[in-house]
């Protein structure tokens, strides 16, 4: 039976709605899990019934629940549950030190899997001489380390033999020698991950604990809707048994793969992208396509339209390449445009940025004109193609957490000139150029999904938590309700959802988030400091701050 009277009213609160028709309101009223009506306390008041809740906030600042356009919330969740944490920033001796303590846990024989270790740090374990440490401390044991980025992977050389990883192969660093470091990049590291997975893969109740792990922690940050960036068909099948169950606590929108140039899941490509809709529920849609066009700076993986740094590896003139050309890149998107599928497509180079631009622009002229896209990360834009993105009707999809100021940064001013290195996410220009931005935590390549990191970064162009000092390219800086906007209706847009999140509009999902302070009331260096003390997702609170 319907309740045509509100189960749920907040009132006296400073309600922060994100619609620009009715940007501030006192209260709302919630009914069957939606708003229904937003206005003054008294107002809202009226028309409480006989059996409605309500909630005096005391003034509490009230907000959508937050967007998250970009993460892996099952590797998350795996990682959190079952496989090892590598320390942040850790060094050589800290990485051994931490796969020696896990391997004293494990039976003899048994894979440790961990991660990350910090890109920077790359030039330490690149040598044979890191290698035999990693294997001493291994005890005999195979191992395999992800780096920050998860694009590239350390694996010992009981792990390499297992998964038949020699010299000579592509992507597997040698030294000078000619010597494995146990360094492999991109997709060198999917024999490694295909051999731990057949060696132990998980139980899909463990895939399922992993996905609702994900999703708690996820709640616990203010997040109700998410685009997981890199989906696998046990991943599909575990959020439709959790939302099937009423257990998933969240909007989802997946990203099947179309190439996989880092998970290693066994199902990609024709199997799994016109696979995905008996996966589809209420709460879960499989809407999208995930293509990898490149790979990353640090590793000279990403394609440029201008050269990297000269090294003795590459040369002086090595740009990077695509992993598809423009016409494998255009027909994919095409297939799968004729079914209804949108595309989220990796991109850290500028010139993957003009491929996508290029094949999105021949498909609007072939008439669709429905389907969404995604520039996923998009570092480095070439400043003739910020104006593309809207007319095109593609999305930025930005991972703030990693642009401000870290390692990750520190690692691409290695291998690009200063000047372009720092010229990083142009987000003030994609705004003024009418581009819809969108903000992801790319979580756990991130070490947390906290959009308050990303939003004090875009805000501030400052590292949030002080470790590495100064600001980067602080002309792009973009305005506190900007910020706010690329973590709420920026993201709901660029994934579709738009017409059930991503503001507080009666008819919407009564999906928000309560905080500790009103960030508008604070300095912007301290918005990082900002804290959900509650989530709510369609009208039920699913996390509160203990």
């Amino acid at each position: 039976m319907t309740h045509t009277q509100p189960e749920l009213i907040l009132t006296n609160g400073r309600i922060y709605t994100v619609d620009p028709l009715q940007p501030r309101a006192e209260a709302f009223a919630v009914t069957n899990g939606r708003i229904s009506a937003l206005g003054t306390s008294a107002e809202i008041h009226q028309q409480a019934g006989p059996h409605t809740k309500i909630r005096d906030l005391g003034g509490a600042f009230v907000m959508p629940g937050l967007v998250d356009v970009h993460n892996h919330h099952f590797l998350a969740g795996k990682e959190e549950l079952f496989e090892l944490h590598v320390p942040l920033g850790a060094d050589l001796a800290g990485i051994v030190e931490a796969v020696r303590d896990h391997a004293a846990t494990l039976p003899e024989g048994a894979w440790i899997v961990g991660a990350p270790w910090a890109s920077d740090r790359l030039g330490e374990i690149n040598t044979a001489e890191a290698l035999a440490q990693l294997d001493a401390a291994a005890g005999g044991r195979p191992v395999v380390l992800t780096d920050d980025s998860h694009h590239n992977r350390w694996a010992n050389s009981r792990a390499m033999e297992v998964a038949g990883v020699t010299a000579g192969q592509e992507g597997v660093v040698v030294d000078e020698a000619g010597r494995p470091t146990g360094v492999l990049l991109e997709a060198a590291g999917i024999p490694v991950a295909h051999a731990q997975q057949a060696a132990g893969a998980l139980t899909a109740e463990e895939e399922r604990r992993s996905v609702q792990r994900g999703v708690e922690i996820l709640n616990s940050y203010g997040v109700t809707t998410f685009q997981d960036a890199g989906v696998s068909t046990q991943i599909l099948a575990a959020l439709r048994s959790l939302d099937e169950a009423d257990g998933l606590n969240a909007w989802v929108v997946s990203s099947m793969l179309i190439n996989d140039e880092i998970f290693g899941y066994k199902t990609i490509g024709e199997d799994l992208v016109f696979d995905g809709e008996r996966f589809r529920t209420e709460h879960h849609r499989p809407d999208f396509v995930k293509i990898f066009l490149d790979g990353v700076p640090p590793t000279r993986t990403g394609a440029f339209i201008e050269p990297y740094l000269p090294d003795d590896a590459h040369g002086d003139h090595h740009h990077g390449e695509t992993l598809l050309n423009p016409e494998e890149l255009t027909d994919w998107l095409r297939r799968v445009a004729k079914v209804g599928l949108s595309a989220k497509v990796h991109c850290t180079g500028d010139a993957s940025v003009h491929a996508v631009l290029n094949a999105v622009e021949t498909l609007r002229g072939e008439g669709f004109t429905e389907t969404r896209y995604q520039v996923a990360h998009g570092q480095f834009v070439h400043p003739d193609d910020i104006e593309r993105f809207g007319p095109l009707g593609v999305a930025a999809d930005i991972s703030p957490f990693i642009w401000v100021p870290g390692p990750i940064v520190e690692a691409i001013r290695e291998v690009l000139p200063r000047e372009r290195a720092d010229h990083m996410q142009p987000n003030r220009a994609l705004l003024d150029a009418g581009a819809v931005v969108a903000g992801g935590s790319d979580w756990p390549v991130s070490p947390s999904p906290n959009a308050w990191e990303g939003i004090h970064g875009l805000v501030t162009r400052e590292d949030p938590s002080g470790q590495y000092p100064g600001t980067l390219w602080p002309e792009q800086a973009i305005t506190l309700e900007e910020a706010i906007a690329t973590f709420t209706i920026g993201g709901a847009e660029a994934m579709g959802l738009a017409d059930e999140v991503g503001s507080l509009t009666p008819g919407k999902s009564a999906d928000f988030v309560i905080l500790d302070r009103d960030p508008f009331d604070h300095p912007a260096n301290e918005l990082v400091q900002t804290t959900v003390t509650e989530t709510w997702f369609a009208g039920r609170k699913v996390y509160t701050l203990d």
